[in-house]
């Protein structure tokens, strides 16, 4: 059968046929056995063909549609469409699934940023990544292989395909994809068969689990993954893979938390770039905000912040204006990613603002309310081009994202004051709450006996004298943790004190003024010290100047311009102003 298939293939000379003697519309021709002609015509593809339709779970559509005595009538409103790809371009057809499945997830309150993106975000998102690489694409034999591990229909491949195409249309680009969703990865897969592309290398499943291209490596990735998606299904793979081979597999360089899988798919596109020896590759996918600085020094996102920046791999990141994604409003970032930065980008990160370049939609799309025009996206890929500061661009050092956080203690500070009416009856307390009622008794009248008034000698004393009067009053071998818990409620913090000292002569820390600093990578801790925290406590030191050192690009912060409050003769003249405008009117209205 495998044999047969291979021959139709070559007879068609596609990737697809149908065996079937009846064409489509034949089908209207025999109203009683419509159902068994349709199945019958399915079973007719190829298995490729067949592949796509199964995943719609076609066969249940058609007992439903029988059930209802619509089958009949649907075909014939088929039929009378002309869906040919001369007059419906396999992009168009994405759209219009799209904006069902926009429907339906609105419907459904599927999860935001899930399925599909914007045309024209994804036309900004082909243009950076291609931008700059126009001569080496024309040239003669090029070929490039291109990859999209959340393709959903496959509209941002297709687009990418046709943008190389544009430069050199001999250009042999290669499409790889997979899509979790069935029903997308179906779409995806007919317009692959349909392209002439080859539709094995679109594959169903996911991409974080189950790695669909192992050991592939691509000149170009983009994708749209979902925003804020709990990975924790597929936790024990990725967990297993990131502890096993560490930096020879996907995750090295560490894990987010499991409420948002975002940057996973960030470094498995990483993974599947073309070695700079190789030519390199380069990336271009969106995010949210939360990539950008969630997760503290040391944690998961930071360190894939880290390994992203210190080996010079984000080459810009551009922020999106709100309200431009079908079923979510939120802020998002196109990242750029590459392996082979031109010399006068190493060492830097270009932001670009692009968050007041929109247009308003005449009609809502769901949460969609603006849009990219041709003119804004000419002028973000210009300005990514110009590698210019400016209004709306900052090109960082990537260092400057760098920073150690350091913990910053001061000494403690106290006395020890014994008080007999505070022990009569004992107080509650978790650290008394396993003693017997006699064991209670006999430490209530330990600790009385013990008197009143400042102890001399401060903790280490206390503690010697409350153990000697617990074993005089009968308490055979007093437990270390009971000691210390009486020890502990007889200290008073007083700022006027002596720091207290250990038994090696060392302050003994506070924990209550125990606080943390975030310093620069850029900047000497000790300098920063000298000028932000010791003219302000004195006493402060600093156990471990290394601390631990984080990543995040606030990107807002880097574009915050202050504006200087107005003139109080200025906001006075227009109280008055608008005062004698009121009393105009009021006149006018008595008059």
């Amino acid at each position: 059968m495998e044999n047969l298939e291979l021959a139709l293939r070559s007879v068609a000379g596609m990737q697809f046929f149908s065996r079937h003697r009846l064409r489509f519309h034949q089908l209207l021709d025999d109203p009683g056995n419509i159902a068994d002609l349709l199945r019958s015509y399915i079973d007719g593809h190829s298995a490729l063909a067949r592949q796509a339709i199964d995943k719609f779970e076609f066969d249940g559509q058609i007992d439903r549609l029988k059930g209802a005595n619509l089958l009949y009538k649907v075909i014939g409103r088929v039929c009378a469409v002309d869906l040919h790809p001369d007059r419906v371009s396999n992009a168009d057809m994405g759209a219009i699934f799209e904006e069902l499945i926009r429907r339906f997830a609105e419907a459904s309150n599927e999860t935001a940023g899930e399925h599909y993106t914007p045309r024209e975000v994804v036309r900004l998102m082909v243009n950076l990544l291609l931008d700059g690489d126009d001569d080496v694409l024309r040239q003669p034999g090029v070929r490039r292989r291109v990859f999209d591990c959340a393709c959903g229909t496959g509209g941002m491949l297709s687009e990418l395909e046709e943008q190389i195409h544009r430069f050199n249309p001999a250009a042999d680009v290669m499409l790889y994809g997979q899509e979790l969703n069935s029903e997308s990865y179906a779409i995806c897969l007919a317009d692959m068969l349909i392209k002439g592309q080859d539709a094995s290398h679109i594959v169903h499943g996911n991409s974080l689990s189950e790695d669909g291209h192992r050991g592939e490596k691509f000149h170009y990735a983009i994708a749209n993954p979902p925003f804020g998606v709990d990975w924790s299904k597929v936790e024990e793979a990725v967990r297993e893979e990131h502890e096993a081979q560490g930096f020879h597999g996907r995750f090295g360089p560490g894990l987010p938390r499991k409420s948002d899988g975002q940057l996973l798919f960030l470094l498995h596109l990483v993974s599947k770039m073309r070695s700079p020896e190789e030519g390199g590759g380069r990336i271009a996918i969106v995010h949210n905000g939360s990539p950008l600085f969630t997760g503290a020094a040391g944690s998961g996102e930071s360190e894939i912040r880290r390994y992203l920046l210190e080996n010079d791999l984000l080459e810009a990141i551009v922020a999106l204006p709100e309200q431009l994604f079908y079923n979510t409003g939120i802020a998002s970032y196109v990242w750029l990613i590459s392996n082979r930065k031109a010399p006068e980008r190493e060492g830097i990160v270009q932001l670009i603002d692009a968050r007041a370049m929109w247009a308003k939609m005449r009609k809502s799309l769901g949460e969609k309310r603006r849009f990219l025009t041709d003119e804004h996206i000419a002028e973000i890929t210009r300005l990514h081009g110009a590698l210019k500061e400016g209004e709306h661009v900052k090109l960082v050092p990537v260092e400057q994202f760098g920073y150690r956080t350091i913990t910053v203690d001061r000494p403690l500070r106290a006395k020890w004051i014994l008080d007999s009416a505070a022990w009569s009856p004992l107080p509650k307390d978790k650290a008394f709450a396993k003693l017997t009622d006699d064991e209670r008794e006999l430490v209530s009248r330990a600790m009385v006996e013990l008197g009143n008034g400042e102890v001399p000698g401060g903790e280490a004393e206390l503690k010697k004298a409350v153990k000697g009067m617990l074993e005089d009053v009968g308490m055979a071998k007093p437990a270390a943790a009971l000691i210390k818990a009486l020890v502990a409620r007889c200290m008073v913090r007083d700022p006027e004190a002596e720091p207290v000292l250990d038994a090696r002569g060392n302050f003994v820390p506070d924990p209550e003024q125990r606080d943390t600093e975030t310093v620069p990578l850029t900047e000497d801790v000790h300098d920063y010290l000298e000028r932000e925290v010791l003219p302000f406590a004195p006493d402060a030191w600093v156990a471990d100047a290394a601390g631990k050192i984080g990543y995040e690009v606030p990107f807002t912060r880097q574009f915050y311009r202050y504006l200087p409050p107005r003139a109080d003769a200025e906001i006075k003249a227009e109280l008055r102003a608008r005062e004698m405008r009121v009393r105009q009117l009021l006149e006018d209205v008595l008059a």
